[in-house]
């Protein structure tokens, strides 16, 4: 197996609140977190709809980071900036290819 990958797919037009608790999450999670890379991106036809793409090295990395206190926080805090709750995919990676 390639890795793990989780997209979390929201609806907000409050983005620039999430992008702030964000950047706050990845200082405050600096040498904690297992997240090795993200992606964000923006719905051409909905600019209120966004997705991220969490890519770990395991599913057992992805729950490592799931349960930091700073995670949970971060969880909570962007409930007053999204229209709903968050959805999640969680995908297995099996190949990847540039």
């Amino acid at each position: 197996m390639a890795g793990f990958v989780q997209i979390i797919e929201m609806t907000s037009s409050r983005f620039d609140e999430i992008d702030k608790l964000d950047r706050e999450w990845h200082a405050a999670t600096e040498g904690k977190r297992t997240l090795r890379h993200s992606v964000v991106a923006r719905d051409r036809n909905n600019p209120n709809r966004y997705l991220v793409f969490a890519f770990f090295d395991s599913y057992e990395d992805a729950m490592k980071n799931s349960a930091l206190p700073e995670t949970s926080k971060f969880a909570e805090a962007i409930g007053a900036f999204v229209d709903g709750p968050p959805s999640f995919v969680d995908l297995d990676i099996i190949r990847t290819e540039n």
